[in-house]
């Protein structure tokens, strides 16, 4: 793994963390408990922080990064961010999936418990309601999502997460 102070500022990470050995992490990034990253997944926090809270996913090749001076990316607790998806410079509150391939651009704001589907493009500045789905280039909201969905994939993934991760750390 790459952690590196980056002018000044030195990546934070919580207690119970998985950090993969080809996953990198520079600058002002922090994090909170029981999060993981994964392989060759990248973590930028050089021209603005990164703030995530706890039971985070970074999962296989995503991307986290902000814009210079403008644009901080901040990641609430129980959030899945999918294989290759990049989050950029946007507001991801708790309980989101973001799922594989996706990309969030600058200023969107994700509220709680919804989902970015896998491959969507939100385009900057979109806000993505509480409890909806989102889909597609751009990305627009398809339907409301139930409870069952909710704990179902949401939940299920965040909580299988930590789970994987354990298995790296024996």
């Amino acid at each position: 793994m790459i952690i590196k102070t980056i002018n000044g500022n030195t990546p934070k990470i919580g207690e119970d963390c998985f950090i993969a050995e080809n996953a990198v992490i520079v600058g002002e990034v922090s994090m909170g408990n029981q999060c993981s990253v994964w392989y060759s997944a990248v973590l930028r926090g050089d021209v603005h922080y990164i703030k995530m809270g706890n039971k985070v996913n970074i999962q296989d090749g995503a991307v986290i990064h902000a814009t210079y001076k403008k644009s901080p990316t901040t990641i609430g607790n129980n959030v899945s961010i999918g294989h290759n998806a990049i989050v950029h410079g946007c507001t991801i509150h708790d309980n989101v999936l973001v799922g594989m391939g996706s990309i969030v651009m600058d200023d969107c704001i994700v509220e709680s418990n919804s989902i970015i589907a896998a491959g969507a493009v939100v385009t900057k500045g979109t806000h993505v309601p509480s409890g909806t789905i989102f889909a597609g280039m751009p990305a627009k909201k398809i339907k409301d999502i139930s409870p069952e969905l909710s704990s179902g994939e949401i939940d299920r993934i965040a909580e299988s997460y930590v789970m994987y991760s354990g298995w790296f750390k024996e």
